[in-house]
């Protein structure tokens, strides 16, 4: 402060003059004193403040501290306006898919009202006699046994015939590939023969070199797996000049059933028969039947 300063420099001045005159001392040191006292006491600016100047300063801050109460308070308030729009909001949209999902409940019971009841039908096949044995499906009115489709035929026709029938179902006359074979198709003709002389053709031929039975297929009748009846094949011919040929074509079935499986026979292959087609099986799939 400038006071303070002037007063100062007059101490110096007054401590200099000291040595000349120890009378001075006294005034000095009570200068000094004065000094301090100065220097302690407040300033002319401050000692001069108006009190309604302070009072001013006070009231500022405390309109300071309430302009910051009001702004919290109103950011609280939009935050809680805020906060209630969306609680609303999301309600509603919770009503909407209430109501949206009962009108999808409604349509759905209304669809599933109107679908007819279903079933699932497997194909005909037979219990496994074996694991993992697989299970195969035929066409309508043929029927299945191990992995093939037969065919038993109502009508009489010649062997040719007969084989060119089987061919236009997509089959063959039958080759007999096994006693089990043999076995399955004695017992079905048992069922289906209405008497001694309704038999069945099969794909079994010499004619084309006497005495050597050949399949469909080309391939030589084995003699482990003949079933002939007995005293066949005879090749009787008849009257030798209606048949010159003899009997080439082997036919099967016993009305009586043939305990020993052998109820095969040689017969002219002009003579009307009816026949066993063959075919191979395709593999069952279930599947889903609407009434």
């Amino acid at each position: 402060m400038p006071e303070a300063e002037v007063v100062y420099s007059d101490v110096k001045l007054a401590r200099g003059k000291k040595r000349a005159n120890e009378a001075v001392t006294t005034s000095t040191d009570s200068t000094y004193s004065e000094i301090k006292i100065l220097k302690t006491q407040p300033s002319t600016a401050e000692l001069s403040e108006d009190p309604q100047q302070a009072v001013v300063r006070k009231g500022s801050k405390v309109t300071s501290e309430r302009v910051v109460l009001v702004v919290l308070s109103v950011l609280l308030a939009a935050a809680l306006c805020f906060t209630t729009f969306e609680i609303i909001k999301t309600n509603k949209k919770v009503k909407y898919l209430e109501d949206d999902k009962m009108k999808c409940d409604n349509n759905l019971t209304e669809t599933l009202s109107k679908i007819k009841p279903c079933s699932t039908v497997q194909p005909t096949c037979p219990v496994p006699k074996v694991i993992d044995d697989p299970c195969y499906k035929c066409e309508e009115g043929w029927e299945q046994h191990g992995g093939k489709c037969y065919y038993f035929s109502t009508s009489k026709s010649s062997w040719e015939q007969s084989r060119d029938e089987c061919r236009a179902k997509r089959g063959e006359l039958v080759k007999i590939d096994s006693i089990e074979e043999q076995r399955f198709l004695e017992r079905k003709l048992r069922d289906v023969m209405t008497d001694y002389e309704d038999k069945f053709w099969i794909g079994l031929t010499d004619s084309a070199v006497e005495g050597r039975w050949v399949w469909v297929d080309r391939s030589p009748l084995h003699q482990s797996l003949t079933f002939w009846s007995n005293n066949e094949p005879d090749n009787w011919n008849g009257t030798h000049e209606e048949h010159p040929d003899g009997e080439d074509c082997a036919r099967m079935g016993e009305k009586g059933g043939a305990d020993d499986l052998k109820c095969w026979f040689d017969a002219f292959c002009s003579k009307p028969h009816r026949s066993i087609c063959e075919k191979a099986g395709v593999r069952g799939k279930f599947k889903k039947v609407c009434d």
